[in-house]
């Protein structure tokens, strides 16, 4: 009996381990391939991992091939007046002085002004450029002379309407201060930059003050803050603090960054902490720029014709240096620059009436941009980067008398102009209603226009995301498609 349960539990052993080996070979869903393959994935996420821990701001792979691999991003602090610049309207001319039609302000609300405030015209003339005709003002005549080598929107609409919150989201896609990624931010995250001695996002200043919102409109949130925006000064030594003390040589400040960085990775090692190997890179950046960010910085090796060109001048902060160290920034495989230019806010207050103050603001920003587009072609580098030029919102068809006469706020209907990169030259998309108050056709809004540029960047905005406090964030939250009618 005893040999008979000895052999009946080494048939049943074995039968176990017959069917244990072809559940393991067949008919598990884990088999033998998909283990091999799942091993080769996490070798490469390891390896993709790693490039990030030594270089947070190396070279990413896109999610399909991009058309353009740089942005510059001029903007225009306050809210520029379409109604002056962009878009005339024979209607509102004509009914100029009267009080506008309930139908167009029920249920709105404003910054300053009342429902009851009365249309203002323009003074300004309009003239059409380029094969599509568009309608550019006599305040802008050098960009009427590109007019062919840009894309004008004239439907952009917003959700904010107060400076602050509204630059917020055109640069996070969030009003809120609340710690969200900025746009140049997400995409140094996503496809990191080609830059080895300058940062990945830098940020250029210029006008009588920073514009409202300050640094949270260039800081990385919750992304590590090696995609954050770094300000560069437009005179002088870009970054405070950068030059080594006296008496410290080019061998020495090695030595020490290099000791600093040995027990920065040992920190990192034991920890894993991502703003380690940002710290890491910060020394190793700061290093390299010592010499990378005077020879940037110093425009005067640029020939008479380019500095008459854009109407730079060697030492002199400016817009029109901002936009030539733009192009010099571009030209170094930095990967998103930002130009701020302020005091476009004309209410009406004393100074800033769309009268003497925009003319002024008109006349420091018009000769650079357009500058800006040429040179960029000339150099061969305007088919891969994209310009960006606007505010973060438009300004009423109503006045709003103050000391003088100027516009509110205004979300449903503003301009913006975009060149190269991907976008279609030479056309006019949208178009607003006979007193300019809501865009009627091809609406594009913010969160579009994001959708936009990433896919000309060869990210899609949907994919790109960040895992933070338990949700996948993404720059245009919610929203957000590709305007296919943009693009060339």
């Amino acid at each position: 009996m005893r040999e008979q349960r000895i052999a009946k539990k080494l048939e049943i052993d074995a039968q176990l381990q017959d069917v244990t080996r072809r559940h393991f070979f067949n008919d598990c869903r884990v088999g033998l391939g998909a283990m091999a393959l799942g091993s080769m994935l996490q070798s490469n996420a390891v390896a993709a991992s790693a490039s990030r821990a030594n270089n947070p701001l190396a070279v990413q792979d896109t999610h399909y091939p991009a058309r353009a691999k740089s942005v510059i991003f001029m903007f225009m602090a306050g809210g520029p007046s379409q109604l002056e610049l962009f878009d005339p309207k024979p209607k509102l001319q004509e009914l100029h002085g009267q009080v506008i039609p309930e139908s167009f302000v029920a249920n709105k609300r404003f910054a300053f002004i009342k429902k009851d405030a009365k249309l203002l015209g323009t003074r300004r003339k309009f003239a059409k450029y380029g094969q599509a005709g568009a309608d550019i003002s006599e305040c802008l005549p050098h960009l009427a002379g590109i007019a062919d080598d840009i894309t004008i929107v004239k439907s952009m609409v917003t959700d904010v309407f107060n400076h602050g919150p509204a630059k917020l989201f055109m640069n996070t896609g969030s009003p809120q201060f609340s710690g969200r990624p900025s746009m140049g931010s997400w995409l140094t995250y996503g496809i990191g930059s080609e830059s080895d001695d300058l940062p990945g996002f830098v940020v250029l200043q210029s006008g009588p003050r920073g514009p409202r919102g300050g640094s949270p409109l260039w800081g990385s949130g919750f992304l590590p803050t090696a995609y954050q925006g770094v300000p560069f000064r437009s005179t002088g030594e870009a970054i405070l603090n950068l030059s080594s003390p006296r008496g410290i040589d080019a061998n020495r400040q090695r030595q020490f960054v290099d000791a600093v960085n040995d027990l920065n990775r040992l920190h990192l090692d034991a920890t894993g902490d991502s703003e380690i190997a940002t710290r890491i890179s910060a020394y190793e950046m700061a290093f390299r720029m010592q010499t990378s960010a005077p020879e940037l910085m110093d425009v005067s090796d640029e020939t008479e014709e380019t500095l008459k060109l854009y109407g730079a001048v060697p030492g002199k902060a400016s817009f029109a240096n901002n936009c030539l160290l733009a192009r010099r920034l571009v030209e170094r495989g930095v990967r998103f620059v930002q130009l701020y230019h302020t005091d476009w806010d004309h209410h009406g207050n004393k100074g800033t009436e769309l009268g003497e103050s925009l003319d002024q603001r008109c006349a420091e920003c018009d000769q650079p941009a357009a500058a800006l587009v040429a040179d960029l072609k000339r150099h061969g580098l305007l088919d891969d980067t994209i310009v960006i030029w606007g505010g973060e919102f438009g300004r009423t068809p109503q006045g709003e008398p103050r000391d003088l006469i100027g516009r509110d706020h205004h979300i449903d209907a503003f301009t913006m102009w975009m060149a190269g990169g991907g976008f279609k030259a030479g056309q006019v998309v949208g178009s607003t209603d006979e007193i300019g108050y809501n865009a009627v056709e091809d609406k594009v809004h913010v969160h579009d226009l994001h959708a936009t540029i990433l896919h000309l960047l060869g990210l899609d905005h949907l994919k790109l995301t960040y895992r933070f406090q338990g949700r996948d964030f993404r720059l245009t939250d919610v929203a957000g498609n590709v305007m296919s009618k943009l693009l060339a």
